[in-house]
Parts: structure tokens; sequence; C-alpha cells
């Protein structure tokens, strides 16, 4: 039944959530755990935390396997998390959704009612999760940064970060969501990883949308400016691209940019896993070593 498995990747963004903390909205994260049986359910990953939204759309992927011939029972926790602590149980439930990996599988975009329980709504809380075959092994890396960006603090500079949306569906669909760099108007962001389905949907021509924004605490981030651009034209670095602010431009007769932003690195590379290897002939020789030493025991004794 190897042709029946195939792996997926899990997209999950969420609406109207409900707010646990005063003054300010939720910092939701979305954990996904599967049925094992007997009523109990394993942790399967979980999402980043998104800070002071309502509605997040969550950048960091869940990948599974998905099974033709078994029923695959999911739940999606959403929990308002406002420590350190990697345990749910001191963090606040925002709703949650049931439902099996077939069902998403066969939507491909499946939205679901959030519940706090049984009969009882999370308000008009929704999750939204779409489904994507992983067929192609390959990851694109990149390092970019970006010069003179606008400043968009009244008492420092910006503090930016960038995120990469693809189009598809009519919709644009959050892909990587960058660092924030703090106090800095030419930054250089970590390097990063991203898998080319999920990038581009394995197509180098798939319209890419690149948007740097200024980072509030509160969740009311300022864009700095954007652009459009394709996996083909990233790879020929190093690639330039003019940060533009819609409204600024439309106001502003001798507005030119809000920055540039340069792509340092692009590369497109098969990323092989451990399963490729063995299949390709790689042989692996490892040595164990045991120390007899007086504090074991006596060494012909099988308590030792």
């Amino acid at each position: 039944m190897a042709h029946c498995v195939t792996l997926v990747q899990l997209s999950i963004s969420c609406d109207h959530l409900i707010d646990k903390d005063i003054g300010s909205k939720s910092d939701p994260l979305c954990v996904l755990l599967q049925d094992v049986g007997g009523g109990s359910w394993a942790e399967l990953g979980r999402t980043e935390r998104v800070r002071n939204c309502s509605s997040p759309e969550f950048s960091k992927t869940l990948q599974l396997e998905y099974r033709f011939e078994t029923v695959q029972k999911l739940r999606f926790g959403i929990y308002d998390i406002d420590n350190k602590t990697p345990e749910l149980r001191d963090d606040d439930f925002l709703g949650g959704a049931e439902c099996s990996l077939g069902q998403i599988v066969s939507s491909q975009v499946l939205t679901l009612p959030l519940m706090l329980k049984p009969g009882k709504p999370a308000g008009r809380g929704t999750i939204t999760v779409s489904a994507q075959e992983l067929k192609d092994n390959r990851v694109v890396t990149m390092e970019v940064e970006a010069r003179n960006l606008d400043k968009k603090d009244f008492l420092g500079k910006s503090d930016p970060f960038l995120e990469f949306f693809r189009q598809g569906d009519g919709k644009w669909h959050l892909v990587y969501r960058s660092e924030v760099i703090k106090n800095n108007l030419n930054p250089t962001w970590k390097r990063f990883s991203v898998p080319v389905q999920h990038f581009c949907g394995g197509n180098p021509s798939t319209p890419i949308q690149v948007q740097c924004s200024d980072y509030d605490s509160d969740g009311s981030h300022d864009l700095i400016g954007t652009f459009h651009t394709s996996l083909a034209q990233l790879q020929a670095v190093p690639a330039e691209f003019e940060c533009i602010h819609p409204e600024k431009q439309q106001k502003k007769k001798s507005y030119k940019n809000s920055g540039t932003i340069r792509v340092k690195i692009c590369r497109v590379e098969t990323e092989y896993s451990f399963l490729d290897y063995v299949m390709g002939g790689c042989q692996i020789n490892f040595t164990v070593g045991v120390d007899f030493t007086g504090s074991n025991g006596d060494p012909s004794s099988p308590d030792s």
C-alpha cells in the first residue's frame, strides 16, 4: 500500500477569534492532534504564535502522511499563548474543531466553526485548513536585505519584517514571514528555506508578492512598501526591487520608493531525505564501545 501514502502539507488560518487579553487581542497558536485510538490524541505539530491578532494566517505549515485506506481523525486547537512554557493547560483555549484528513484533502480548502465545547460555539470564530500534496522535494533558500527603508516610528526607526505571498485561487497565500529587526532602516534578515511546492506551487512563474512592514506590538503593523516578482526573477541574483507604498505613490508626484529590497542569495536545491540516501546505496558503518569500569560492577554479572 506504499503507493497509497503521500505527504501533505496543511496551511491554517483563523477568523474572528475571541479576545482573552485585557486591552489587546489574543496571541493565537494552533496545535494539531491526531486520534490514536482508545480516546487518546497525539500531538503532531504546532504553528508559530501570532501576536495581537484575531484573524491570524499562520506561516508555519504542518506536514503529515495521508493514508488512503485509513480514517485519520484530526483535532485543531487554538490557544492564546501568554507565557514561554510549552504546556497548553495554563493557556486560554480559544476554540477547536475536528475533522478527518480525508475531508480536508477532498475539499482542498475546508472552513469549520470553532467550538469551546460540544454545542458551544467560540463566538464567530472559524478555522480554515487547506491541503497541498508534497511531490516536490526541492527547497528555495534565500537571504534578503533592505536599504533606505522609510522611517515609520515617531521616536525611532522602523522595525521591519518581510512577508512573502503566493498567488493561487484568486487570493494571496502567506508562505513565509521573516523575523523582526528592531530599529533598523538597512536590515539584513536571516537566511531562510521554504519548500518550492509551498513557495510557488512548483511553478517558477507563479506571481509572488513581497510586503515589507514596520512591526507594532499591538498588531497594527504599518506597510512600508511592496513589490511583485516570481521565483524565476528572484533567482537572477543579485536581484533588486523597489519597495512601493501605493498610497504614497498616488499622493506624491515626486515619490520614488520607500526603500529597496535586495536578494543576495536565491537558490533552489534538492533536499534529500534519509530514505533517499539509503535507497541510493549509501552504507553506514558504526562502532559500539562499552566502558567496563570498576564502578560498573563485575562484568561477568548480568546486573552489571
